[in-house]
């Protein structure tokens, strides 16, 4: 007999996966991730996956609810991809989907849920001390994009503020990233955080030093500068990733600044966990910490690079329970 069951989607600028929830075990199963490349809709990613469900003859033919994280504002009900030409009208699948409640929210959102309820696995600690509870959690994370969010715990209930800081300005730090800012506003009228802060920002800051030692621009994508970094065999490359560990610590620092985050903050994304030793022997804590007169303030804060497999998934689901309480 086939049985009931919860969509789950974390859909990013390059990759969207699915999968099947329960909330009432917190089991989450059947996942299949698509590239969005090679999906001109969501509709059409989303079709490969309910045929996929319905194929295995396990599961009714449609979810009865469903949480979509999505890499986007989320405020309209079309919400429409910063990072690919994908298009979700909330009001028709939810239509199509016949699912009167369809939750959509910020993929970052869904990490905010799920940092809350990390456990010790799910996570690796780069300086700091112990979290303060009930206090409040910072959370970014470098990807096709940057996601930023602040989580408020309490007792009855978790608060997650969603936003878009991964669009607030990049502030330079040093004649470096002085001249890395100047290069970039040859290209854009605007350098955000995320120009620096993302797969794309890591090849914007090596084009860059590129242009300033005049060397040969030998890589064209951010995995093969990470690992051309990693394996020590171009020194602009190893340079840009230290550069962009630097920017992460003080992107951090920032925002512990902003949010108060005396609860720790946590490092999401598909970059960082990959770099994660590079960071560590990185300026990355230092310049976190670099703030000045509320170094102190920032010195017991831990920094947390979350290491769990699919935690916007795991995050997506914790929001759908949350709801069913």
């Amino acid at each position: 007999m086939a049985k009931p069951w919860h969509l789950l989607a974390d859909i990013g600028g390059t990759n969207a996966r699915f999968a099947l929830g329960d909330v009432s075990t917190g089991e989450i199963s059947d996942l299949l991730t698509v590239s969005v490349v090679d999906h001109p809709t969501f509709s059409s990613a989303l079709q490969l996956y309910l045929s996929t469900i319905e194929s295995s003859g396990d599961w009714d033919e449609r979810p009865i609810d469903g949480c979509l994280a999505v890499a986007c504002p989320t405020d309209r009900d079309v919400v429409t991809f910063t990072n690919s030409d994908w298009v979700i009208d909330r009001k028709d699948l939810a239509f199509s989907l016949d699912i009167p409640s369809l939750q959509v929210i910020n993929d970052f959102e869904a990490i905010g849920h799920a940092a809350a309820r990390f456990s010790e696995n799910d996570w690796e600690q780069i300086g700091g001390g112990e979290p303060r509870p009930d206090k409040v959690i910072g959370v970014l994370g470098p990807g096709t994009g940057l996601g930023v969010c602040g989580v408020l715990p309490s007792a009855t209930q978790l608060n997650v503020m969603a936003g878009e800081g991964g669009h607030v300005d990049f502030a330079p730090v040093g004649d470096e990233e002085i001249e890395i800012i100047r290069l970039l506003l040859t290209r854009y009228r605007r350098v955000s955080a995320e120009r620096v802060l993302s797969g794309a920002g890591l090849q914007n800051i090596y084009w860059a030093l590129s242009q300033m030692h005049g060397a040969e621009h030998r890589h064209a994508t951010p995995a093969d500068i990470s690992a051309a970094a990693l394996a020590a065999e171009d020194p602009v490359a190893v340079e840009a990733l230290a550069v962009f560990c630097r920017v992460l610590g003080s992107v951090a620092g920032n925002l512990a600044l902003t949010y108060g985050a005396l609860g720790g903050v946590y490092i999401a994304g598909g970059i960082v966990p990959r770099i994660l030793d590079f960071v560590r022997q990185s300026d990355f804590r230092e310049r976190f910490l670099a703030k000045g007169r509320f170094r102190d303030y920032l010195d017991d804060i831990p920094t947390r690079v979350v290491t769990r497999q699919n935690p916007g998934l795991f995050g997506a689901l914790q929001s759908l329970q949350s709801r069913h309480q």
